[in-house]
């Protein structure tokens, strides 16, 4: 075996003992694509990113502390200059967001929300036709609308509902600064105020990723050099975000049950006009840490009432077993009832409720109030404000995931983390407190000779002499390339002729 074939052989070795962690959202980093929360988590849905939920946040709101702010995330890893067909929600979807408020995992309260597109002029390949000042504006070529309503579920079954709001704005993509100068502008043109319990607020449109974290920590196929640990994958990514900001009075069983329990499912209209479940997510990184792949798929269809089935991949997980295989790091006893409360029961005297049946919720006690100077390792770290009671923004839920499976809520103290402990950008102060999406002009430009600009940035050929001088060179280069062409030929005859004639 030569030396090369060797340093093959051993980096695909490498990435092979790197994949074991793919499924557990610490992938190794490949172009353009990265695995992370429940982004692209499950193989179906990773073709059809406008249905994918990416996250789910539930926190008693920090400057309105007697609301509760509910945050759904879809549609991954928007480059902000992806145009000209730039980003969207899916007009053939219904994106629901669901509350269980007495701890029997099933939903008794549906927030549901519907898209439509609209077209202004459609004989241009233009999102906009000039500089957009207001969501209102009719250089806004192509926008979206929704409307919001609230189903009241008993056993699964609609007892009521009522419409919160019709054909509300959108906030559009972020083109870049030449398009919408005032983004901001934009932004709070779309947080609306609905008709729900008095006092509640919508917010539908693009934000960045509010999810951080750094995968090249964990690739080994920089053969276990740690040296770039802390850098944020999803840097400059956006999604598409639903917010609502609702008394919590609305959401709670009573003032004596202040616990709920709450996730996301996603169903598209198929083409006989039936309704398909495609996505579901309540804590983040279950689909991707606990549940198996050949079961992803599965679990993304399924509903928490019925996540008994999928109990014995929490009581005996994969992951602290492929951390010990590659880092040495001693895997927890089985079973881990420990996971059981933080993924499936709530934990006691934190957010469990009374007569709870074990489901894949994100539990919240809207009880606990919102904590001023909050904690990124949230109960880990003493802020019982913070996950896996709810999940606030700027929880460092990797590193809370990580060390859990690692046994801290059993006492095995360990600092396992990506080094990554913060967002790229700052939060909001106020709803929907997600932060602006990066724009298509925030990224840096090449670097480019001297005098190069939009109009000779090609070829640099401005004169008629100088295009004769590239027309020969392209026939140069033509007859170059037969040239090659015919020595490969020929080359290619030798060599089949070399075996025979050694043959005599």
């Amino acid at each position: 075996m030569t030396a090369i074939t060797k340093s093959l052989a051993a980096l695909v070795s490498c990435a092979l003992a790197a994949g074991g962690l793919t499924a557990a959202g610490v992938a190794v980093l490949q172009p353009g694509t990265a695995q992370a929360s429940s982004h692209r988590e499950a193989p179906l849905i990773s073709g059809q990113p406008e249905y994918d939920a990416t996250d789910v946040y539930a926190f008693v709101s920090p400057d309105k502390p007697d609301t509760t702010t509910m945050v759904v995330n879809v549609l991954p890893f928007q480059d902000p200059a992806g145009g000209p067909n730039f980003y969207k929600f899916a007009h053939d979807a219904r994106y629901d967001l669901h509350v269980d408020n007495d701890g029997d995992g099933q939903g008794d309260l549906l927030f549901r929300w519907t898209f439509k597109d609209h077209l202004k002029n459609g004989d241009t390949f233009l999102y906009n036709t000039g500089p957009v000042n207001s969501i209102e504006d009719a250089t806004l070529n192509f926008t979206q609308t929704y409307d919001l309503e609230v189903i009241k579920l008993k056993h699964q079954k609609a007892v009521a509902r009522a419409k919160l709001g019709s054909d509300l704005p959108v906030a559009p993509s972020n083109v870049g600064k030449a398009s919408m100068p005032d983004y901001q502008k934009l932004r709070d043109q779309s947080v609306q105020k609905i008709g729900y319990s008095g006092g509640s607020t919508a917010f539908a449109g693009q934000a960045d990723d509010p999810f951080f974290l750094d995968l090249r920590v964990f690739d080994l196929l920089y053969g276990g050099d740690m040296s770039e640990v802390g850098n944020d994958t999803l840097k400059g990514y956006n999604v598409q975000s639903m917010a609502l900001q609702v008394p919590t009075s609305a959401l709670t069983e009573s003032k004596d049950q202040p616990v709920i329990g709450v996730w996301a499912t996603t169903h598209r209209q198929t083409a006989d006009g039936d309704w398909t479940q495609v996505s579901r997510l309540g804590s983040p990184l279950v689909n991707e840490v606990v549940i198996p792949r050949k079961d992803k798929d599965k679990f993304n269809a399924s509903s928490p009432w019925d996540d008994g089935q999928f109990l014995k991949f929490v009581q005996d997980p994969e992951l602290p077993k492929l951390v010990e295989q590659i880092y040495k790091i001693k895997a927890p006893d089985t079973p881990r009832d420990d996971l059981v409360q933080a993924f499936l029961t709530g934990v006691p005297k934190l957010n469990q409720p009374p007569n709870v049946r074990p489901a894949e919720e994100l539990r919240l006690n809207t009880s606990i109030e919102p904590n001023g100077s909050p904690k990124r390792l949230g109960v880990l770290d003493g802020d019982n404000a913070g996950f896996p009671n709810g999940r606030r923004l700027s929880d460092d839920v990797l590193d809370i995931a990580l060390q859990a499976m690692e046994g801290e809520l059993l006492g095995k103290k360990n600092d396992l983390g990506d080094a990554v402990d913060e967002n790229d950008q700052k939060f909001g102060g106020s709803f929907p407190y997600l932060a602006l999406p990066s724009s298509g002009s925030d990224a840096k430009a090449v670097s480019k000779s001297a005098g190069q600009s939009l109009l000779n940035g090609g070829s640099g050929v401005g004169s008629s002499s100088d295009d004769n001088m590239l027309l020969a060179g392209s026939a140069a280069a033509g007859g170059g390339a037969v040239l090659l062409l015919g020595l490969g030929f020929l080359w290619m005859r030798s060599r089949r002729r070399g075996p025979r004639a050694r043959r005599h």
